[in-house]
C-alpha cells in the first residue's frame, strides 16, 4: 500500500484537519464529536445535514457552504458516523428552521441518521438518496444504493433551502429530485482502504465491473474491457429505462470520476454520452464533469441522469460557494 499517511489510525483525523485549514474562510472543524460545519450560518434557514463514510471526497464535507450543506458527518473510511456526530452537527447548524438530514441508502448510514431523527429536539425530515439502478440489494444496502446523486440533491435543496422555503417544502422537493435521478458506474480498478492495506476486491487486467457500488461492492456482471462508447451504451440503457426521460425533456448530466481516473477519460466519456443521448433525441440541458463522489483511489467512472423541470433548472443554476462546487450567476 502506497498512500500519503503518517499512521492508519490518524488518517481521518489528519486528513479532515488539511481540510479544514485549506478552506478555514468556508469551514469550522469541530472535533469531539466530529463534523463539519458551515462557518457563517443564515438565520431562519432548515439546516441541511448529511454524512457517510470518508473515502468518497469531495462528497459531503466538500460539499459544505453557501447554497449546498450545513454540516456534514464524516465517518472512518467506509464506515458510517454515529447518532452522536449527527445530533451535535444538527444542534451547531441549527437556526429555527428544523433539520433536513439528507441520507445515502446504506444500512449503517440509515440507522443512524434515523436514531438521530429520533433523538434530537429539533423539528426533522429525512431524504434517503437510493439512485443506483444497478442492483436491488447489496450487503451494504436494503434497496438500491445512493451515489453520486447525491451532489444533484444537496445543490438543489441546497439552493431552495437558501431561497427561505420551509423544512416540508426542502423534504418535499429532495424526494421529488431522487425519483428523477438514476446512476450507474464502473470500475477498472480495486481501491485499497488504508486500515485494510490490500485491495477490496481482485480485478483482471482485461477487466471491468459493471454497476460496481462506490465501495468496491459487486455490480451487475464482470466483463471485459471495451471501448469507452461500448461502456457508456450499457450504463446509459440502464439509467434511461429507470428514469424514462420524454423525448422532450431537459437533462442534467452527472460525470463522475471514482478517484483514479483522469479528467481527460471524463471528458471523453461524457463525450460518448452525448452522442448516445443525442442519437436518441434527448437533450442535455446542463452538464457537470469531474471527481465529485469518489471511492478513494478507484480507476471509474459513473453516469448519472437528472430529469430537470424549471424550478430544478433554476435551483441548480443559483449560486453556490463550497469548497468542492462554485460558481456564480
Amino acid at each position: 500500500m502506497k498512500k500519503f499517511i503518517n499512521h492508519v489510525d490518524d488518517f481521518l483525523a489528519e486528513s479532515l484537519a488539511g481540510f479544514a485549514a485549506a478552506h478555514s474562510d468556508l469551514v469550522i472543524l469541530n472535533q469531539d464529536p466530529l463534523f463539519v460545519r458551515r462557518k457563517t450560518l443564515k438565520r431562519g434557514k432548515v439546516a441541511l445535514i448529511s454524512g457517510g463514510g470518508s473515502g468518497h471526497e469531495p462528497l459531503h464535507c466538500g460539499f459544505v457552504g453557501y447554497g449546498m450543506l450545513d454540516a456534514a458527518c464524516p465517518g472512518q473510511v467506509f464506515t458510517s458516523p454515529t447518532p452522536d456526530q449527527m445530533l451535535a452537527a444538527a444542534k451547531a447548524a441549527d437556526t429555527g428552521a428544523g433539520t433536513l438530514f439528507i441520507v445515502k441508502n446504506y444500512s449503517g448510514d440509515l440507522m443512524n441518521f434515523e436514531m438521530s431523527s429520533e433523538m434530537s429536539e429539533l423539528p426533522n425530515a429525512m431524504v434517503l438518496i437510493n439512485d443506483d439502478v444497478a442492483v436491488e440489494n447489496s450487503s451494504y444496502t436494503t434497496g438500491r444504493r445512493g451515489v453520486a446523486g447525491a451532489v444533484i440533491v444537496e445543490k438543489l435543496v441546497g439552493s431552495l433551502a437558501e431561497s427561505g422555503a420551509d423544512l416540508e417544502q426542502c423534504k418535499v422537493f429532495g424526494d421529488r429530485i431522487n425519483k428523477q435521478t438514476a446512476t450507474m458506474g464502473v470500475a477498472f480498478s480495486s481501491c485499497t482502504v488504508p486500515a485494510a492495506g490490500t485491495p477490496t476486491f481482485k480485478i483482471g487486467d482485461d477487466e471491468i465491473e459493471i454497476g460496481v457500488g462506490i465501495h468496491g461492492e459487486p455490480g451487475r456482471r464482470r466483463a471485459r474491457h471495451a471501448a469507452a462508447d461500448a461502456i457508456a451504451g450499457e450504463l446509459l440503457t440502464s439509467i434511461v429505462a429507470d428514469v424514462k426521460p420524454k423525448a422532450d425533456s431537459q437533462l442534467l448530466v452527472l460525470i463522475n470520476g471514482l478517484g483514479g481516473t483522469p479528467l481527460g477519460e471524463l471528458y471523453l466519456l461524457f463525450n460518448s454520452t452525448r452522442l448516445w443521448l443525442q442519437q436518441r433525441d434527448f437533450n442535455i440541458a446542463r452538464v457537470q464533469v469531474g471527481s465529485l463522489t469518489t471511492s478513494l483511489e478507484m480507476a471509474g467512472a459513473s453516469i448519472t441522469l437528472c430529469v430537470l423541470d424549471e424550478e430544478m433548472m433554476r435551483h441548480w443554476d443559483s449560486p453556490v460557494h463550497t469548497p468542492s462546487l462554485r460558481w456564480s450567476v
